[in-house]
C-alpha cells in the first residue's frame, strides 16, 4: 500500500476533487491520515475540515456525497486528485456545482459563471 507523505503540510495534504466524467475541478480540500483511511474504507470522499478540526464526510449535511471513482497520486506522494461522482450536482457549500464558480474579469472584478443548484440556507440553515 502506498504511504502518503503527510509530513510537509503539518499532517495535511491537498486533495483536489474532480468530476470523473467531465474533468471539471469541483473543489480543493485537505486530508489527514484518518480521513485518507476512511476514504479508502468507505469509497466516499472524507476530508479533514481545518475550521472545525474534525473528519468531514463530504455531503454529511447536504446529501451531496462524492463517490470515489479513481485516485491519482502526485510524484511526491503529497497531493491527490479524487475523481468522483458528485451526487446531487453540487460540490460547493454555497450550492454551486463547483467551488470555482467565479471568474476574474480583466477589470479585476469577479463574475459568477454558474447558477446554484440548491439554496444553502434551506440545506444548512445558514449561508
Amino acid at each position: 500500500m502506498i504511504e502518503l507523505d503527510f509530513s510537509k503540510g503539518g499532517g495535511l495534504i491537498p486533495a483536489i476533487a474532480q468530476d470523473w466524467k467531465t474533468g471539471d475541478v469541483l473543489m480543493l480540500a485537505y486530508i489527514n491520515e484518518d480521513s485518507w483511511n476512511e476514504t479508502l474504507r468507505t469509497g466516499h470522499a472524507v476530508y479533514w475540515t481545518r475550521s472545525r478540526q474534525k473528519l468531514w464526510h463530504k455531503g454529511e449535511s447536504s446529501g451531496n456525497v462524492q463517490i470515489i471513482k479513481e485516485i491519482l497520486v502526485d510524484c511526491d506522494n503529497d497531493t491527490l486528485i479524487f475523481k468522483v461522482e458528485q451526487v446531487g450536482g453540487a460540490a460547493c457549500h454555497l450550492g454551486h456545482p463547483t467551488c470555482f464558480f467565479r471568474r476574474l474579469k480583466e477589470d479585476g472584478e469577479l463574475e459568477t459563471i454558474s447558477k446554484p443548484v440548491f439554496n444553502p440556507e434551506e440545506v444548512y440553515g445558514k449561508k
